[in-house]
Protein backbone atom coordinates (compact mmCIF):
# COMPACT_ATOMS: atom_id res chain seq x y z
CA UNK A 1 0.00 0.00 0.00
CA UNK A 2 1.22 3.52 -0.81
CA UNK A 3 2.72 5.36 2.14
CA UNK A 4 0.38 8.06 3.34
CA UNK A 5 1.49 11.63 4.05
CA UNK A 6 2.25 12.48 7.63
CA UNK A 7 -0.75 14.19 9.24
CA UNK A 8 -0.44 17.74 10.44
CA UNK A 9 0.74 17.47 14.04
CA UNK A 10 3.12 20.41 13.98
CA UNK A 11 0.77 22.74 15.84
CA UNK A 12 2.04 25.70 13.80
CA UNK A 13 -0.35 28.58 13.24
CA UNK A 14 -1.48 28.90 9.60
CA UNK A 15 -1.02 32.08 7.60
CA UNK A 16 -4.50 33.37 6.78
CA UNK A 17 -6.22 35.82 4.43
CA UNK A 18 -9.91 36.66 4.00
CA UNK A 19 -11.26 37.87 0.63
CA UNK A 20 -14.79 38.99 -0.25
CA UNK A 21 -15.96 37.82 -3.68
CA UNK A 22 -18.91 39.96 -4.83
CA UNK A 23 -19.94 37.73 -7.74
CA UNK A 24 -19.16 34.55 -9.66
CA UNK A 25 -16.57 36.27 -11.84
CA UNK A 26 -14.63 37.26 -8.72
CA UNK A 27 -14.61 33.61 -7.61
CA UNK A 28 -13.28 32.62 -11.03
CA UNK A 29 -10.65 35.36 -10.86
CA UNK A 30 -9.40 34.10 -7.50
CA UNK A 31 -9.22 30.58 -8.92
CA UNK A 32 -7.20 31.93 -11.84
CA UNK A 33 -4.79 33.59 -9.41
CA UNK A 34 -4.26 30.20 -7.78
CA UNK A 35 -3.27 28.71 -11.15
CA UNK A 36 -0.11 30.78 -11.30
CA UNK A 37 0.90 29.53 -7.84
CA UNK A 38 0.53 25.79 -8.50
CA UNK A 39 3.61 23.59 -8.71
CA UNK A 40 4.33 19.89 -8.24
CA UNK A 41 3.25 18.74 -4.75
CA UNK A 42 0.97 21.72 -4.24
CA UNK A 43 -2.05 20.62 -2.21
CA UNK A 44 -5.17 22.79 -2.16
CA UNK A 45 -8.10 21.68 0.00
CA UNK A 46 -11.49 23.20 -0.83
CA UNK A 47 -13.98 23.45 2.02
CA UNK A 48 -17.56 24.68 1.90
CA UNK A 49 -21.19 23.62 1.76
CA UNK A 50 -22.95 22.53 -1.40
CA UNK A 51 -23.25 25.54 -3.69
CA UNK A 52 -20.45 27.47 -1.99
CA UNK A 53 -18.41 27.57 -5.20
CA UNK A 54 -15.75 24.91 -4.69
CA UNK A 55 -16.15 23.37 -8.16
CA UNK A 56 -16.30 26.77 -9.86
CA UNK A 57 -13.12 27.81 -8.08
CA UNK A 58 -11.31 24.59 -9.03
CA UNK A 59 -12.46 24.75 -12.66
CA UNK A 60 -11.33 28.36 -12.95
CA UNK A 61 -7.88 27.43 -11.65
CA UNK A 62 -7.55 24.50 -14.04
CA UNK A 63 -8.74 26.47 -17.06
CA UNK A 64 -6.38 29.31 -16.24
CA UNK A 65 -3.52 26.82 -16.10
CA UNK A 66 -4.47 24.82 -19.21
CA UNK A 67 -6.57 27.12 -21.41
CA UNK A 68 -10.27 27.94 -21.71
CA UNK A 69 -10.84 25.32 -24.40
CA UNK A 70 -9.89 22.43 -22.09
CA UNK A 71 -13.01 20.58 -20.81
CA UNK A 72 -13.04 20.37 -17.01
CA UNK A 73 -15.70 17.80 -16.02
CA UNK A 74 -16.77 17.35 -12.43
CA UNK A 75 -14.93 14.51 -10.65
CA UNK A 76 -17.95 13.77 -8.43
CA UNK A 77 -18.43 10.32 -9.93
CA UNK A 78 -14.93 9.55 -11.21
CA UNK A 79 -13.47 10.83 -7.88
CA UNK A 80 -10.35 12.06 -9.69
CA UNK A 81 -9.58 13.85 -12.97
CA UNK A 82 -6.00 14.51 -13.99
CA UNK A 83 -4.58 16.91 -16.57
CA UNK A 84 -1.16 17.39 -18.12
CA UNK A 85 -0.36 21.09 -18.19
CA UNK A 86 2.64 23.16 -19.31
CA UNK A 87 3.79 23.48 -15.71
CA UNK A 88 3.15 19.84 -14.75
CA UNK A 89 0.34 17.51 -13.80
CA UNK A 90 -2.84 18.81 -12.13
CA UNK A 91 -5.28 16.54 -10.29
CA UNK A 92 -8.84 17.54 -9.36
CA UNK A 93 -10.53 15.27 -6.82
CA UNK A 94 -14.00 15.29 -5.26
CA UNK A 95 -14.30 13.05 -2.20
CA UNK A 96 -18.01 13.66 -1.53
CA UNK A 97 -18.89 10.05 -2.41
CA UNK A 98 -16.04 8.50 -0.44
CA UNK A 99 -17.44 6.30 2.33
CA UNK A 100 -14.30 4.47 3.44
CA UNK A 101 -10.78 5.89 3.65
CA UNK A 102 -9.42 2.75 2.02
CA UNK A 103 -10.88 4.00 -1.28
CA UNK A 104 -8.32 6.82 -1.23
CA UNK A 105 -5.53 4.31 -1.76
CA UNK A 106 -7.40 2.69 -4.64
CA UNK A 107 -7.81 5.92 -6.62
CA UNK A 108 -4.15 6.90 -6.18
CA UNK A 109 -4.76 10.20 -4.39
CA UNK A 110 -1.81 9.82 -2.02
CA UNK A 111 0.52 9.16 -4.95
CA UNK A 112 -0.81 12.33 -6.59
CA UNK A 113 0.08 14.35 -3.49
CA UNK A 114 3.73 13.49 -4.15
CA UNK A 115 3.83 14.11 -7.91
CA UNK A 116 1.20 16.68 -8.94
CA UNK A 117 -0.65 19.83 -8.00
CA UNK A 118 -3.81 18.52 -6.33
CA UNK A 119 -7.12 20.29 -5.70
CA UNK A 120 -9.45 18.38 -3.36
CA UNK A 121 -13.13 19.07 -2.77
CA UNK A 122 -14.67 17.68 0.44
CA UNK A 123 -11.25 17.07 2.01
CA UNK A 124 -12.95 16.26 5.32
CA UNK A 125 -13.04 12.67 4.04
CA UNK A 126 -9.25 12.56 4.42
CA UNK A 127 -9.66 12.76 8.21
CA UNK A 128 -6.26 12.20 9.86
CA UNK A 129 -4.56 11.80 6.48
CA UNK A 130 -4.76 15.50 5.55
CA UNK A 131 -1.31 16.60 4.28
CA UNK A 132 0.53 18.95 6.59
CA UNK A 133 1.85 21.26 3.84
CA UNK A 134 -1.16 22.74 2.08
CA UNK A 135 -3.46 25.66 1.28
CA UNK A 136 -6.99 25.48 2.67
CA UNK A 137 -9.67 27.49 0.85
CA UNK A 138 -12.89 27.89 2.83
CA UNK A 139 -15.75 29.20 0.69
CA UNK A 140 -19.09 30.37 2.08
CA UNK A 141 -22.04 32.46 0.97
CA UNK A 142 -21.88 36.02 2.30
CA UNK A 143 -24.55 38.53 1.35
CA UNK A 144 -24.90 38.68 -2.43
CA UNK A 145 -21.47 37.13 -2.92
CA UNK A 146 -19.04 34.79 -1.21
CA UNK A 147 -16.25 34.93 1.31
CA UNK A 148 -13.02 33.04 0.76
CA UNK A 149 -10.80 32.37 3.77
CA UNK A 150 -7.36 31.13 2.75
CA UNK A 151 -5.28 29.33 5.38
CA UNK A 152 -1.73 28.25 4.54
CA UNK A 153 0.08 25.61 6.58
CA UNK A 154 3.67 24.62 5.78
CA UNK A 155 6.19 26.16 3.39
CA UNK A 156 4.44 25.19 0.13
CA UNK A 157 1.09 26.38 1.44
CA UNK A 158 2.61 29.71 2.44
CA UNK A 159 4.32 30.05 -0.95
CA UNK A 160 0.99 29.50 -2.71
CA UNK A 161 -0.78 32.04 -0.55
CA UNK A 162 1.95 34.63 -0.88
CA UNK A 163 2.06 34.09 -4.66
CA UNK A 164 -1.69 34.66 -4.87
CA UNK A 165 -1.43 37.82 -2.80
CA UNK A 166 1.57 39.33 -4.57
CA UNK A 167 0.82 42.54 -6.41
CA UNK A 168 1.13 42.72 -10.16
CA UNK A 169 3.96 45.23 -9.84
CA UNK A 170 5.94 42.82 -7.64
CA UNK A 171 5.47 40.05 -10.20
CA UNK A 172 6.62 42.35 -13.02
CA UNK A 173 9.73 43.34 -11.07
CA UNK A 174 10.58 39.69 -10.50
CA UNK A 175 9.99 38.74 -14.15
CA UNK A 176 12.01 41.65 -15.53
CA UNK A 177 14.88 40.79 -13.21
CA UNK A 178 14.86 37.12 -14.19
CA UNK A 179 14.92 38.14 -17.88
CA UNK A 180 18.07 40.20 -17.34
CA UNK A 181 16.40 43.61 -17.56
CA UNK A 182 16.50 44.57 -13.88
CA UNK A 183 18.25 47.90 -14.61
CA UNK A 184 15.74 48.92 -17.29
CA UNK A 185 13.56 51.99 -17.11
CA UNK A 186 9.89 51.03 -17.48
CA UNK A 187 7.24 53.25 -19.08
CA UNK A 188 3.65 52.47 -20.11
CA UNK A 189 2.60 52.10 -23.73
CA UNK A 190 -0.89 52.60 -25.05
CA UNK A 191 -3.19 49.76 -24.10
CA UNK A 192 -6.05 48.21 -26.06
CA UNK A 193 -9.62 47.08 -25.52
CA UNK A 194 -8.59 43.94 -23.63
CA UNK A 195 -7.26 43.42 -20.11
CA UNK A 196 -3.71 43.34 -21.44
CA UNK A 197 -1.34 46.25 -21.01
CA UNK A 198 2.07 46.96 -22.50
CA UNK A 199 5.20 48.46 -20.93
CA UNK A 200 8.33 49.61 -22.70
CA UNK A 201 11.68 48.70 -21.16
CA UNK A 202 14.78 50.77 -21.91
CA UNK A 203 18.20 49.53 -20.80
CA UNK A 204 21.14 51.62 -21.98
CA UNK A 205 19.40 52.34 -25.28
CA UNK A 206 18.27 48.75 -25.82
CA UNK A 207 14.49 48.43 -25.82
CA UNK A 208 11.91 45.69 -25.32
CA UNK A 209 8.17 45.52 -24.71
CA UNK A 210 6.55 43.74 -21.80
CA UNK A 211 3.10 42.24 -22.39
CA UNK A 212 1.22 42.07 -19.09
CA UNK A 213 -1.76 39.72 -19.51
CA UNK A 214 -3.24 38.87 -16.07
CA UNK A 215 -4.40 35.26 -15.88
CA UNK A 216 -6.97 36.18 -13.23
CA UNK A 217 -8.66 38.51 -15.73
CA UNK A 218 -9.03 35.77 -18.31
CA UNK A 219 -5.91 36.57 -20.34
CA UNK A 220 -3.60 33.90 -21.69
CA UNK A 221 -0.25 34.55 -23.40
CA UNK A 222 0.03 31.08 -24.91
CA UNK A 223 -2.03 31.74 -28.08
CA UNK A 224 0.05 34.84 -28.81
CA UNK A 225 3.28 32.89 -28.31
CA UNK A 226 2.10 30.03 -30.52
CA UNK A 227 0.98 32.36 -33.32
CA UNK A 228 4.23 34.29 -33.05
CA UNK A 229 6.10 31.10 -33.90
CA UNK A 230 3.78 30.42 -36.86
CA UNK A 231 4.18 33.92 -38.29
CA UNK A 232 7.93 34.16 -37.79
CA UNK A 233 8.41 30.79 -39.50
CA UNK A 234 6.78 32.40 -42.55
CA UNK A 235 9.29 35.24 -42.49
CA UNK A 236 6.82 37.81 -41.18
CA UNK A 237 7.63 40.48 -38.63
CA UNK A 238 5.90 39.24 -35.51
CA UNK A 239 8.00 40.34 -32.51
CA UNK A 240 10.59 37.90 -31.25
CA UNK A 241 9.78 36.55 -27.77
CA UNK A 242 12.77 37.30 -25.54
CA UNK A 243 11.42 35.80 -22.29
CA UNK A 244 8.17 34.36 -21.04
CA UNK A 245 6.34 33.56 -17.80
CA UNK A 246 3.18 31.75 -18.87
CA UNK A 247 1.92 31.10 -15.35
CA UNK A 248 1.74 34.78 -14.45
CA UNK A 249 0.93 36.06 -17.94
CA UNK A 250 4.12 37.88 -19.01
CA UNK A 251 5.96 38.01 -22.33
CA UNK A 252 9.04 40.11 -23.04
CA UNK A 253 8.94 41.03 -26.71
CA UNK A 254 11.17 42.56 -29.33
CA UNK A 255 10.33 46.26 -29.62
CA UNK A 256 9.21 46.91 -33.20
CA UNK A 257 9.06 50.66 -32.63
CA UNK A 258 6.35 53.28 -32.85
CA UNK A 259 5.73 53.62 -36.60
CA UNK A 260 2.12 52.49 -36.50
CA UNK A 261 0.37 52.64 -39.87
CA UNK A 262 -2.19 55.07 -38.47
CA UNK A 263 0.52 57.51 -37.31
CA UNK A 264 2.67 57.24 -40.43
CA UNK A 265 -0.33 57.91 -42.68
CA UNK A 266 -1.13 61.01 -40.62
CA UNK A 267 2.45 62.23 -40.89
CA UNK A 268 2.88 61.56 -44.62
CA UNK A 269 -0.19 61.11 -46.81
CA UNK A 270 1.99 59.89 -49.68
CA UNK A 271 2.86 56.79 -47.64
CA UNK A 272 -0.73 55.57 -47.41
CA UNK A 273 -0.84 53.70 -50.71
CA UNK A 274 2.52 51.88 -50.39
CA UNK A 275 1.77 50.97 -46.77
CA UNK A 276 -1.60 49.51 -47.65
CA UNK A 277 -0.15 47.71 -50.65
CA UNK A 278 2.43 46.06 -48.38
CA UNK A 279 -0.28 45.08 -45.88
CA UNK A 280 -2.42 43.55 -48.64
CA UNK A 281 0.58 41.61 -49.95
CA UNK A 282 1.03 40.05 -46.50
CA UNK A 283 -2.60 38.94 -46.52
CA UNK A 284 -2.31 37.44 -49.98
CA UNK A 285 0.31 35.06 -48.59
CA UNK A 286 -1.52 34.06 -45.42
CA UNK A 287 -2.97 30.82 -46.71
CA UNK A 288 -3.75 28.15 -44.16
CA UNK A 289 -1.18 25.38 -43.85
CA UNK A 290 -1.67 21.86 -42.48
CA UNK A 291 0.93 22.57 -39.82
CA UNK A 292 -1.06 25.52 -38.41
CA UNK A 293 -2.46 24.43 -35.05
CA UNK A 294 -5.20 27.06 -35.12
CA UNK A 295 -8.98 26.65 -34.51
CA UNK A 296 -11.52 27.25 -37.26
CA UNK A 297 -13.63 30.35 -37.75
CA UNK A 298 -16.75 28.22 -37.69
CA UNK A 299 -20.48 28.82 -37.39
CA UNK A 300 -20.38 28.88 -33.59
CA UNK A 301 -17.75 31.63 -33.50
CA UNK A 302 -19.48 33.72 -36.17
CA UNK A 303 -22.79 33.44 -34.32
CA UNK A 304 -21.30 34.25 -30.93
CA UNK A 305 -19.66 37.37 -32.33
CA UNK A 306 -22.70 38.51 -34.32
CA UNK A 307 -24.89 38.16 -31.21
CA UNK A 308 -22.98 41.01 -29.58
CA UNK A 309 -25.14 43.42 -31.60
CA UNK A 310 -28.41 42.16 -30.10
CA UNK A 311 -26.89 41.43 -26.70
CA UNK A 312 -25.33 44.86 -26.12
CA UNK A 313 -26.20 47.56 -28.68
CA UNK A 314 -29.93 46.90 -28.87
CA UNK A 315 -30.50 46.61 -25.09
CA UNK A 316 -28.41 49.74 -24.50
CA UNK A 317 -30.51 51.80 -26.86
CA UNK A 318 -33.97 50.24 -27.07
CA UNK A 319 -34.35 48.01 -24.03
CA UNK A 320 -34.84 44.28 -23.73
CA UNK A 321 -34.48 42.09 -26.82
CA UNK A 322 -36.90 39.19 -27.11
CA UNK A 323 -35.50 35.69 -27.67
CA UNK A 324 -37.50 35.45 -30.90
CA UNK A 325 -35.98 38.65 -32.28
CA UNK A 326 -32.47 37.48 -31.39
CA UNK A 327 -33.11 34.10 -33.01
CA UNK A 328 -34.44 35.73 -36.19
CA UNK A 329 -31.38 37.97 -36.42
CA UNK A 330 -28.91 35.13 -35.90
CA UNK A 331 -30.71 33.03 -38.49
CA UNK A 332 -30.41 35.80 -41.06
CA UNK A 333 -26.75 36.34 -40.20
CA UNK A 334 -26.06 32.60 -40.52
CA UNK A 335 -27.75 32.56 -43.92
CA UNK A 336 -25.79 35.62 -45.05
CA UNK A 337 -22.40 34.19 -44.02
CA UNK A 338 -22.98 30.50 -44.83
CA UNK A 339 -20.95 30.40 -48.05
CA UNK A 340 -18.12 32.48 -46.61
CA UNK A 341 -18.02 30.37 -43.43
CA UNK A 342 -17.41 27.24 -45.49
CA UNK A 343 -14.17 28.70 -46.90
CA UNK A 344 -11.36 28.01 -44.43
CA UNK A 345 -8.38 28.57 -46.66
CA UNK A 346 -6.66 31.45 -44.85
CA UNK A 347 -4.94 32.19 -41.58
CA UNK A 348 -7.12 35.02 -40.26
CA UNK A 349 -5.42 37.36 -37.77
CA UNK A 350 -8.78 39.08 -37.01
CA UNK A 351 -7.55 42.50 -35.83
CA UNK A 352 -5.55 43.45 -38.90
CA UNK A 353 -5.82 47.24 -39.09
CA UNK A 354 -3.80 50.44 -38.99
CA UNK A 355 -3.42 50.51 -35.19
CA UNK A 356 -1.95 46.99 -35.16
CA UNK A 357 0.47 47.30 -38.08
CA UNK A 358 3.93 48.89 -37.97
CA UNK A 359 5.98 50.19 -40.89
CA UNK A 360 9.50 48.76 -40.88
CA UNK A 361 11.06 50.13 -44.10
CA UNK A 362 14.54 48.94 -43.13
CA UNK A 363 13.39 45.34 -43.63
CA UNK A 364 12.75 43.56 -46.91
CA UNK A 365 9.59 42.42 -48.64
CA UNK A 366 6.73 41.23 -46.47
CA UNK A 367 8.84 41.71 -43.35
CA UNK A 368 8.37 45.47 -43.72
CA UNK A 369 4.96 45.05 -42.07
CA UNK A 370 5.22 44.63 -38.30
CA UNK A 371 2.39 42.61 -36.76
CA UNK A 372 0.67 43.09 -33.40
CA UNK A 373 -2.38 41.69 -31.59
CA UNK A 374 -2.91 38.44 -33.48
CA UNK A 375 -3.42 36.02 -30.59
CA UNK A 376 -7.07 35.37 -31.55
CA UNK A 377 -6.19 34.09 -35.03
CA UNK A 378 -8.41 31.46 -36.63
CA UNK A 379 -8.56 29.53 -39.89
CA UNK A 380 -11.23 31.10 -42.07
CA UNK A 381 -12.12 33.11 -45.18
CA UNK A 382 -9.35 35.13 -46.92
CA UNK A 383 -11.59 38.24 -47.09
CA UNK A 384 -11.92 38.69 -43.34
CA UNK A 385 -8.62 40.46 -42.65
CA UNK A 386 -8.99 42.53 -45.80
CA UNK A 387 -12.31 43.80 -44.40
CA UNK A 388 -10.57 44.52 -41.11
CA UNK A 389 -7.91 46.55 -42.90
CA UNK A 390 -10.17 48.50 -45.27
CA UNK A 391 -13.25 48.94 -43.05
CA UNK A 392 -11.22 50.28 -40.16
CA UNK A 393 -13.10 51.35 -37.04
CA UNK A 394 -10.49 53.98 -36.18
CA UNK A 395 -9.54 55.68 -39.43
CA UNK A 396 -11.17 56.44 -42.77
CA UNK A 397 -10.04 54.56 -45.86
CA UNK A 398 -11.25 56.18 -49.05
CA UNK A 399 -13.56 54.12 -51.31
CA UNK A 400 -11.03 54.43 -54.16
CA UNK A 401 -8.19 53.06 -52.02
CA UNK A 402 -10.37 50.25 -50.71
CA UNK A 403 -11.41 49.25 -54.22
CA UNK A 404 -7.81 49.35 -55.44
CA UNK A 405 -6.65 47.16 -52.54
CA UNK A 406 -9.37 44.57 -53.17
CA UNK A 407 -8.27 44.42 -56.81
CA UNK A 408 -4.62 44.13 -55.73
CA UNK A 409 -5.50 41.21 -53.45
CA UNK A 410 -7.43 39.42 -56.18
CA UNK A 411 -4.58 39.97 -58.65
CA UNK A 412 -2.24 38.26 -56.19
CA UNK A 413 -4.76 35.42 -55.75
CA UNK A 414 -5.81 34.35 -59.27
CA UNK A 415 -7.12 31.13 -57.76
CA UNK A 416 -10.07 33.06 -56.28
CA UNK A 417 -13.28 33.86 -58.14
CA UNK A 418 -13.73 37.62 -57.91
CA UNK A 419 -17.53 37.70 -57.58
CA UNK A 420 -17.58 34.97 -54.95
CA UNK A 421 -14.80 36.69 -53.03
CA UNK A 422 -16.58 40.06 -53.06
CA UNK A 423 -19.80 38.46 -51.82
CA UNK A 424 -17.85 36.91 -48.96
CA UNK A 425 -16.19 40.25 -48.29
CA UNK A 426 -19.59 41.96 -47.92
CA UNK A 427 -21.07 39.21 -45.75
CA UNK A 428 -18.09 39.05 -43.41
CA UNK A 429 -17.96 42.83 -43.33
CA UNK A 430 -21.56 42.91 -42.11
CA UNK A 431 -20.84 40.26 -39.49
CA UNK A 432 -17.65 41.96 -38.31
CA UNK A 433 -19.16 45.42 -38.09
CA UNK A 434 -22.22 44.13 -36.23
CA UNK A 435 -19.82 42.52 -33.79
CA UNK A 436 -17.77 45.68 -33.35
CA UNK A 437 -20.84 47.83 -32.64
CA UNK A 438 -21.80 45.37 -29.93
CA UNK A 439 -18.26 45.24 -28.54
CA UNK A 440 -18.01 49.02 -28.34
CA UNK A 441 -21.34 49.18 -26.50
CA UNK A 442 -20.12 46.49 -24.09
CA UNK A 443 -16.81 48.26 -23.50
CA UNK A 444 -18.75 51.38 -22.59
CA UNK A 445 -21.46 49.89 -20.40
CA UNK A 446 -19.60 47.03 -18.74
CA UNK A 447 -16.02 48.26 -18.65
CA UNK A 448 -16.48 52.02 -18.36
CA UNK A 449 -14.59 52.75 -21.62
CA UNK A 450 -17.09 55.25 -23.06
CA UNK A 451 -14.70 56.65 -25.66
CA UNK A 452 -15.30 53.59 -27.83
CA UNK A 453 -18.85 54.82 -28.41
CA UNK A 454 -17.40 57.71 -30.44
CA UNK A 455 -16.22 55.17 -33.03
CA UNK A 456 -19.63 53.59 -33.60
CA UNK A 457 -20.82 56.00 -36.35
CA UNK A 458 -17.88 55.09 -38.56
CA UNK A 459 -18.51 51.38 -37.98
CA UNK A 460 -22.19 51.90 -38.71
CA UNK A 461 -21.30 53.46 -42.06
CA UNK A 462 -19.25 50.37 -42.91
CA UNK A 463 -22.15 48.17 -41.75
CA UNK A 464 -24.69 49.88 -44.00
CA UNK A 465 -22.28 49.76 -46.96
CA UNK A 466 -21.88 46.01 -46.51
CA UNK A 467 -25.64 45.52 -46.17
CA UNK A 468 -26.20 47.26 -49.51
CA UNK A 469 -24.94 44.08 -51.20
CA UNK A 470 -27.79 42.35 -53.06
CA UNK A 471 -26.79 39.09 -51.38
CA UNK A 472 -27.75 40.52 -47.97
CA UNK A 473 -31.27 41.84 -48.60
CA UNK A 474 -32.88 39.80 -45.81
CA UNK A 475 -30.38 40.88 -43.18
CA UNK A 476 -30.57 44.47 -44.45
CA UNK A 477 -34.38 44.54 -44.05
CA UNK A 478 -34.07 43.24 -40.49
CA UNK A 479 -31.49 45.86 -39.53
CA UNK A 480 -33.53 48.68 -41.06
CA UNK A 481 -36.58 47.58 -39.09
CA UNK A 482 -35.13 46.57 -35.73
CA UNK A 483 -31.62 47.95 -35.14
CA UNK A 484 -31.41 51.54 -33.86
CA UNK A 485 -29.29 53.97 -35.85
CA UNK A 486 -26.46 55.57 -33.81
CA UNK A 487 -28.02 59.01 -33.48
CA UNK A 488 -26.55 61.38 -30.87
CA UNK A 489 -29.38 60.41 -28.54
CA UNK A 490 -28.72 56.69 -28.96
CA UNK A 491 -24.97 57.13 -28.57
CA UNK A 492 -25.62 58.94 -25.30
CA UNK A 493 -27.61 55.94 -24.08
CA UNK A 494 -24.72 53.64 -24.98
CA UNK A 495 -22.41 55.75 -22.84
CA UNK A 496 -24.54 54.81 -19.83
Amino acid sequence: MTARPVPDTSGSMPVSRSIYLPDASATDALGARLASALTDRSVVLLFGDLGAGKSSFARAAIRAALGDDVPVPSPTFTLMQDYDGPQGKIVHSDLYRISDSSELDEIGLFDAFETAAVLVEWPQRLEEDIPQDRLDVHLSIKGEGREAILNATGPRGEEMLMAMMRSRDELITSFVKSAGWAAAEIAPLAGDASNRRYLRLNKDGERAVLMDAPVEKGEDVRPFAALTDVLRERGLSAPEILARDVQHGFLLLEDLGDALYARRCEQDALLEVPLYEAAVDVLAGLDAKPSDDVPSYDVAVLEREAALLTDWWLPAVSGDVSPDLRTEYLGLMAEATAEAEADRSALVLRDYHAENLLWLPERDGLARVGLLDYQDALIGHPAYDLVSLLEDARRDVSPDLALAMIERFLSARPDLDGDTFRAGYDALGAQRNAKIIGIFARLSLRDGKQHYVDLIPRVWAHFTRDLSSPHLSGLRAFVEKHVPVPTPENLAKARG
